[in-house]
């Protein structure tokens, strides 16, 4: 796991060293254990600068044509220096600067070897460049894994950039035609006095209204863009003084007919073993972040058949409040899987302490306070001295965890007339979870229709947005097209691919590598994937039950009480609770402030009003006082800074 970024510019003038210095520094989180540079002139010869050369090339006048490639290294795969980046081939002609891991690398190399491929490391880098070299922009449906790189094809004179399939790892960048500039946090292209600090005002409001983020390839920075997972882009220099980009879409996931023999659980639980068999691939210790989920619990009921249990470490994120709390359920897994278990409780009045590392590491506003729960179990992960863990991301989206995917259910129930079995879910429902008829039909109608639609009801039904100050700002609503008819498996889509997930990855990958911690999901494993969408819909929710084949599949694995919970938490702060008491104080002073005054995004008044409303305990408006209060500092972390 590293950081990485890029410059390649037509006039090389304006590339300097000092700036790709600064963005490396700023990188350094990403990969304290070791720094490269390297200086590609087109069309010519190549530089090599080393983390002690750097200050020998100060002096030295720029190049024409220029890409320089930079890395900062965190050690998991072949300790050694033969993973120094950025790593070229034998002949020099093709260079990488890559971070992630490729789960299935030693397979690959085998297989490459066979072809008549060298290997001087064990390293997954050098598994990426030669499967290039044998298969050349198809070598990404050969990956399994997370990934982002930058690999220049000397001989093409053509730089090819990619993403994993769902973006677990970042890729932004910043394109004029004249200049490209990627980097894996927003951040250290901000240190280029060619890229303007500009809000983008339209995902302003997205994150605003609707807690969005990460839905586009937009970011709240003008101008800065990131590379969609599952796609990959190329910049072909040869022909023409003018760049051009070209995007391309190389995988996605497709609805295909199940497989025979109705053996669903049997065939779900081999491929989730041999996910977390590849994910446990490691030179360093490997522990578990472990919640008390039914998702984190499966991780690591299944890495006990591949961990000794006296070396698994988990790491939980507590509170003494019980509505809270679930260390009931951590404690029957951690005392299953005979792990070590380590626990922190994070505290409100620690929250403006450390709020401004936590903005500056997330580059981009976010959603709640749970962030802060799970940046404090990275920092426990850290000061335990474990460098990687697993995580249960994506199970959720995966799996139809969230209760809202119940109006999908029905709503496919109902659309395909099986109208006993609509009935049944709705009391089955009802009885198991109590919620009311209302919820069920808010939920059933959402599924059933657009993006835009879903908001104007909410304007129509909701006060929240009486606050909002647009401006005459234009709206572009955010819509992505349909792509199944199964409104549940189209819902399970548009979860995994725009509306959920991808803003939970960025959260967990800037947490984790904010303290040098890598961070792997398991349950992203492609191959996982695209069984699930196979499947027939009640494998997924039954009888009002959620993530039906992954409870079937730990049926004798997990506690009985973890896998039958009905409940959901996760990363979890009273942050309601907070805003009340503690914490009450420091949010009336950034409302009052003249700078929250000034943006032009609020009715102050209104606001103001409404978060008298929440203290006074009229109404819980925990999630929008915190966008509110999030992104006035966001802006005078990154908009208000002066270089």
């Amino acid at each position: 796991m590293c950081g990485i970024f890029a410059v390649l510019d037509l006039d090389g003038r304006n590339v300097h060293l000092q700036t790709l210095m600064m963005m490396s520094n700023a990188l350094v989180h990403r990969g304290p254990d070791d720094c490269g540079l390297t200086y590609l002139e087109l069309g010519g010869k190549k530089r090599v600068i080393s983390g002690e050369q750097i200050l020998d090339e100060a002096g030295r006048p720029p190049l024409d044509g220029l890409l320089a490639f930079g890395h900062r290294r965190l050690s998991i795969i072949d300790l050694t220096k033969s993973g120094h980046q950025p790593m070229c081939n034998e002949t020099g002609e093709t260079w990488i600067t890559y971070n992630g891991e490729i789960y299935n690398y030693q397979e690959l190399a085998q297989e490459l070897a066979g072809k008549g491929h060298l290997f001087k490391s064990r390293t997954d880098t050098e598994v990426i460049l030669h499967a290039y070299e044998e298969w050349g922009l198809d070598c990404l449906n050969r990956f399994n894994g997370m990934w982002a790189f930058a690999l220049w094809d000397g001989n093409r004179q053509r730089l090819f950039c990619s993403r994993d399939r769902f973006g677990i790892k970042p890729l932004y960048y910043f394109f004029n035609g004249q200049k490209f500039a990627m980097a894996s946090e927003i951040k250290a292209l901000l240190l280029d006095s060619a890229i303007e600090r500009v809000p983008n005002h339209c995902r302003i409001y997205d994150y605003l209204e609707e807690g969005y983020l990460d839905q586009t390839e937009e970011t709240c920075f003008k101008n800065i863009y990131q590379l969609q997972g599952s796609h990959y882009m190329t910049l072909d220099v040869r022909a023409t003084k003018i760049l051009h980009l070209n995007i391309q879409r190389y995988w996605d996931v497709d609805r295909k007919e199940p497989e025979e023999g109705n053996l669903f659980k049997e065939r779900f639980l081999e491929l989730f073993e041999d996910s977390i068999r590849l994910h446990l691939r490691s030179d360093v210790p490997v522990g578990t972040c472990l919640s008390g989920g039914l998702d984190s619990s499966s991780i690591v009921m299944t890495a006990k058949r591949f961990i000794s249990s006296n070396s698994h470490k988990t790491f939980s994120s507590c509170f003494e409040d019980k509505r809270y709390d679930e260390r009931g359920f951590i404690d029957a897994v951690s005392k299953s899987a005979g792990t070590e278990p380590h626990f922190v409780f994070p505290r409100a009045e620690d929250l403006f302490k450390e709020i401004k590392a936590l903005i500056w590491h997330q580059d981009e506003p976010f959603g709640s306070t749970s962030i802060y729960a799970q940046w404090n179990v990275f920092k426990l992960t850290k000061f335990n001295h474990v460098k990687v863990v697993l995580d249960g991301q994506g199970g959720d989206e995966l799996l139809g965890g969230y209760h809202t995917y119940f109006g999908a259910y029905l709503g496919e129930l109902l659309g395909t007339f099986q109208l006993y079995q609509f009935f049944k879910e709705i009391q089955r429902i009802k009885d198991l979870h109590r919620y009311s008829h209302f919820w069920l039909i808010q939920y059933l109608v959402r599924s059933m229709v657009s993006l835009h639609t879903v908001k104007m009801l909410r304007r129509l039904t909701r006060r929240k947005v009486q606050w909002l100050n647009r401006n005459g700002t234009s709206e572009e609503p955010l819509e992505f097209p349909k792509k199944f008819r199964n409104l549940l498996f189209n819902s399970l889509y548009q979860s995994l691919m725009h509306l959920t997930l991808p803003s939970f990855l960025h959260y967990e990958d800037r947490n984790s590598m904010a303290h040098s911690i890598e961070a792997r999901v398991p349950f992203l494993d492609y191959r996982l994937v695209e069984f699930v969408f196979s499947l027939p819909m009640d494998q997924l929710i039954k009888d009002g039950m959620t993530k039906r084949i992954l409870r079937e599949a730990m049926r004798g694995v997990l506690p009985e009480m973890v896998r039958n919970r009905v409940d959901k938490m996760g990363y979890v702060t009273p942050e309601d609770i907070w805003f009340r008491g503690p914490l009450k104080k420091e949010i009336e002073d950034i409302l009052e402030s003249k700078s929250f005054d000034e943006r032009g995004y609020f009715d102050v008044a209104q606001i103001k009003k409404a978060f008298a409303e929440h203290c006074a305990g009229r109404v819980n408006l925990g999630s929008n006082i915190w966008r509110w209060v999030n992104l006035e500092l966001w802006f005078r972390t990154f908009m208000d800074w002066k270089q």
